[in-house]
């Protein structure tokens, strides 16, 4: 009955053999198998005890219950999901408790997939898995947990303690190291500050020093005064030789309340009325082009002068774009005379001609030959501009310097010869009776 209740496998004529399926078992008649691999496994086990008949069963039963999924790779993608599901994060970092316990897991599906167990192979994958992967947990938390040397966590942290100690250590060492060499940085530094302190107070009261002592010597006193005493007294010795009178009015305050002008000169007054006044500012620095002209206007215009001269302690101290032995605006010159070497022959000449022209200027009092004066003042002058040039040819010049002294020389001589027509018309003017 049970051979007609259920669908049978007719015999066929397959030449390998006869395999039949009568309900739940399998009969096979005549059938070879030609594969190593299966042959080798039923030897190793007949040798192991176990009869050939059920290692060809175990292997009939456990490949059918595989060949009932759709295929070999979907059974591995199954075992994968579930482990992934089930290890979660652990998959990456047990990789290699995972392949010892995937040896362990194929001992024990060919054990559990024996040709007695009913239930599916999914059901019994699921539940090995799961029950691997507790004991897996169970044993990593142990061991995680466990406070001696089994644990890598503790050495882990050992080690992590050491070195956060021998760390910490060479912070110290280096914080004490960098504090004693910017102690040591700090006091070369202060010291560096205290020498550039007194440096500086030093140069500060020199400076102090130095704006006195230019202070004295604007106001008329130290060098500044010695200079101006001395071109008075030069000045002054020259005005004598011409019967003129020179005062020293540096410190005399005019009624502007304004001291311009150091030496004042009245033509004529030495012996008679004055005819006509000079004024001479001495300078021992050197001043602007518009600086002169507001000193000179000044000293004019307070003294009651027709004729101003600058007098300048060296050419350095020549105001820019001016010119010593040069008449300026009709009424004004520039006069050098080296304090340290004085020589009044360039301030005599000037005193001369400065004399010739506020004469020459005043002839309308005079019964004089005043086209003679204007001419012989005219003269003088261009001489002297002459002279000016040859002289400042000279410097730097050191070839024919022989042959341009003589001829500045003669210059100077013409330009004496003319100051003396000026001085002879003059005087004779003045000795003769009007008429």
């Amino acid at each position: 009955m049970e051979a007609s209740e259920k669908p049978q496998l007719e015999i066929g004529d397959d030449p390998d053999g006869t395999v039949r399926a009568l309900a739940s078992r399998i009969v096979i008649e005549g059938l070879t198998v030609n594969d190593e691999r299966a042959a080798n496994l039923v030897r190793e086990r007949a040798l192991a005890g176990t009869p050939g008949s059920s290692t060809v069963t175990d292997a009939i039963v456990i490949g059918a219950r595989v060949l009932d999924r759709e295929s070999t790779g979907a059974e591995v993608d199954l075992v994968k999901n579930e482990l992934r599901s089930q290890l979660g994060e652990l998959e990456s970092d047990l990789g290699q408790t995972l392949e010892g316990a995937a040896t362990q897991l194929g001992e024990i599906l060919s054990q559990q997939f024996g040709a007695e167990r009913n239930d599916s192979v999914q059901a019994q994958i699921k539940e090995t898995v799961g029950r691997l992967v507790t004991e897996q947990r169970e044993a990593l938390n142990r061991t995680l947990t466990a406070e001696d040397g089994s644990n890598p966590l503790v050495a882990f942290q050992e080690r992590q303690s050491k070195l956060q100690l021998a760390a910490e250590e060479r912070n110290r060492a280096e914080i004490e190291r960098l504090r004693d060499q910017h102690g040591k940085e700090s006091r070369v530094l202060q010291e560096h500050v205290a020498r550039l302190t007194k440096e500086v107070a030093r140069l500060l009261e020199r400076d102090k020093a130095d704006e006195r002592v230019a202070a004295e010597v604007e106001k008329g006193t130290a060098k500044g005064r010695t200079f101006e005493e001395m071109a008075h007294a030069l000045i002054e010795d020259i005005a004598t030789a011409h019967s003129d009178a020179a005062s020293h009015t540096g410190d005399i305050t005019t009624e502007s309340g304004a001291k311009k002008g150091d030496t004042v000169v009245e033509i004529g007054a030495g012996v008679g009325t004055s005819l006509a006044t000079v004024v001479f500012e001495a300078k021992n620095k050197k001043l602007s082009k518009n600086d002169a002209w507001t000193e000179l206007n000044a000293c004019l215009r307070e003294r009651d002068a027709d004729y101003a001269v600058l007098v300048v302690a060296g050419e350095d101290k020549i105001p820019s774009g001016l010119d010593e032995l040069t008449e300026y605006q009709g009424n004004k010159m520039i006069a050098v005379l080296d304090r340290e070497d004085p020589d009044p022959l360039a301030l005599r000449l000037i005193y001369r001609y400065a004399r010739a022209r506020v004469l020459a200027a005043s002839s309308a009092s005079l019964e004089v030959d005043a086209a003679g004066v204007r001419d012989a003042a005219d003269e003088a002058g261009a001489a002297l501009k002459r002279a000016n040039r040859i002289r400042k040819s000279l410097t730097g010049v050191t070839n024919s310097a022989d042959a341009a002294r003589e001829e500045l020389n003669a210059m100077l001589d013409d330009v004496e010869q003319c100051l003396g027509r000026i001085e002879s018309l003059v005087a004779a003017a003045a000795t003769e009776p009007s008429a």
